[in-house]
């Protein structure tokens, strides 16, 4: 059996649906991985960015949900920043098909079974 890989999830808050939606696809019994996320509703907490690096660290890629939101959402942006500090693979997917927001030097595809397998098969 191959081994579970854990894939970390940055997301704008407003996008909260989407991440369950991408989360519920994890679900499946064919699927060999688990995502996480550092979702928080409060202010950030003292110890919030240890945290998500600890989790970061101990993912095998990121998934950035993007859309409009990205723009305006600062744990996102450092939950990306994070990741590529930790030399992580991160692949954009956007949240929605009509949202085609773009996030610098993060690479971003459709939303599709195919490409969200592809990229945490490639980890």
């Amino acid at each position: 059996m191959a081994v579970k890989k854990t894939v970390f999830v940055a997301f704008a808050i407003e996008d909260e649906r989407q991440r369950d939606f991408l989360k519920g696809q994890s679900l499946g019994p064919r699927n060999p991985y688990e995502f996480i996320d550092m979702s928080v509703k409060e202010p950030y907490d003292f110890g919030w960015k240890d945290k998500v690096r600890t989790r970061i660290r101990r993912s095998d890629g990121v998934i950035v949900l993007v859309s409009k939101n990205s723009i305006t959402s600062s744990g996102q942006k450092w939950e990306i920043q994070c990741a590529k500090e930790e030399n992580k693979p991160i692949r954009g997917i956007w949240a929605y098909s009509a949202d085609r927001t773009s996030i610098a030097g993060v690479f971003t595809v459709g939303w599709s079974d195919a490409n969200i397998s592809n990229f945490i098969d490639s980890l």
